[in-house]
Formats: structure tokens, sequence, C-alpha cells
């Protein structure tokens, strides 16, 4: 998706949600993500992400997996229903290695996870690597 132009023949930034119950999260890597080339939209509250979701809007999602009201994965499952080619990673402070995380989505692969906490820079790394890999769309 890195390949689309605006009207005025100049390439789109890549845009990217990120969904994390904790402000502290979201604004200073949206501003970090912004500077450093990216089109960043936020959610503190998962259920507001969904009700909010357009597909074919964004490049890649960012969902925090443990978050009140919503978590992560029934956040992905609600986003799924509208938008099944979008790319995304779940952001987390807690170990990758969890069996309940397999258990929620069986093809889940380390690839599929950013662990917090992260620099921006890192952040930025590993979307950008994200986007040019062709991972396989999580079912």
């Amino acid at each position: 998706m890195l390949n689309k132009e605006q009207s005025s023949g100049q390439a789109l930034k890549p845009r990217i949600l990120i969904v994390d119950d904790e402000h502290d999260i979201t604004f200073p890597w949206k501003l970090g993500l912004e500077r450093l080339g990216f089109q960043v939209d936020t959610f503190n509250n998962p259920i507001l992400a969904a009700s909010n979701y357009q597909p074919n809007m964004y490049d890649l999602l960012l969902i925090d997996i443990r978050m009140p009201m919503m978590n992560g994965f029934e956040l992905y499952k609600e986003i799924r229903k509208i938008d099944k080619k979008v790319k995304l990673c779940f952001i987390t402070a807690y170990d990758i290695n969890n069996e309940d995380f397999k258990k929620s989505f069986p093809t889940l692969t380390l690839r599929h996870f950013i662990k917090k906490p992260i620099r921006t820079q890192d952040l930025a790394k590993e979307i950008r690597q994200k986007l040019n890999e062709d991972f396989e769309i999580i079912s």
C-alpha cells in the first residue's frame, strides 16, 4: 500500500491507526510518527475505535491487547468484519509468547507483535518494516 499517490503525483504518507487506552502512549507516538512521515489517527477507547473505523483507510493498525471495555483481540475481530485486508500488529508490554494469544488467533507469530515500551524512532522503523513485509493477515 505504500504506492498510493495523491492527485498531485506525490506519494501519500502511510496511514496508521493506533488504539491504546493510555493517552500517555498514543499522544507522543502520534506526534513523533507524524514528524517521521506518517499520517496517524489514535483512539484511547476501543469501542469508539470500532464504531468509527472505516475500511480501506489504513496501511497498518497498532492495537494494544489489554484495554478496558474491549481487549485488542475483540477489537480486531470487530474490524475484520468490515475490513479483511488490513495489516495489524498488536502492541503489548506483556509476554508475547502467551498461550492466550494463540488461542485467540492460531496464526499469530512474533511478527504480529510490537513490544512496549518502544522509542518512537524504533517504532517508526518497525512500522516501515511491517509495511514492506508480505506477512499474512491474521484470521
